[in-house]
């Protein structure tokens, strides 16, 4: 797939979620875990949302178990503990694979960009590695796990700012 706007996933909710609602915005994709030492960048990230989904943001959580079984919820335990212990009101989807013979389609498109490729190959090392996508569907950069959410505000505030 060549167009990140003919990519889809399903929601946490089970319904469809078509990226080409997305035209025009700036976008962070996530893969996300309940139970890892990095679990507390929802709230990071939830902050970043509120603080300029009205400017174009949006953040997207997709929860994967990959690493460390550190999600084996469902999506409604994923849902219930991502609101309960974070106030998460960004768009969650449906639990994925992020490596593998069962890559989601949208992670594949992601590691299959210039600016998408790790450091060290294109396999997502671990819980929290973030994609950053400009207002036009590229993929700008990838941020390790370690990179806190705070952290990518002056790069969103950037392209938020882009024509």
């Amino acid at each position: 797939m060549e167009d990140f706007y003919q990519l889809s996933a399903t929601d946490i909710r089970g319904q469809l979620f078509d990226f080409d609602t997305l035209r025009g915005k700036v976008v962070l994709i996530v893969n996300t875990a309940s139970k890892c030492g990095f679990t507390p960048q929802f709230e990071g990230l939830e902050k970043l949302y509120q603080a300029y989904k009205d400017q174009g943001l949006v953040v997207l959580g997709f929860p994967c178990n990959q690493f460390g079984q550190q999600d084996p919820g469902n999506e409604a335990q994923i849902s219930e503990f991502c609101q309960i212990n974070y106030g998460v009101t960004f768009p969650m989807m449906a639990k994925v694979d992020v490596n593998g013979k069962d890559t989601h389609p949208v992670y594949q498109f992601l590691k299959s960009q210039p600016q998408g490729k790790g450091m060290l190959g294109d396999a997502i090392k671990w819980n929290f590695t973030k994609f950053l996508v400009d207002p036009h569907g590229r993929v700008v950069d990838r941020f390790a796990p370690t990179k806190a959410p705070q952290d990518l505000e002056t790069d969103i505030k950037a392209l938020l700012a882009q024509p």
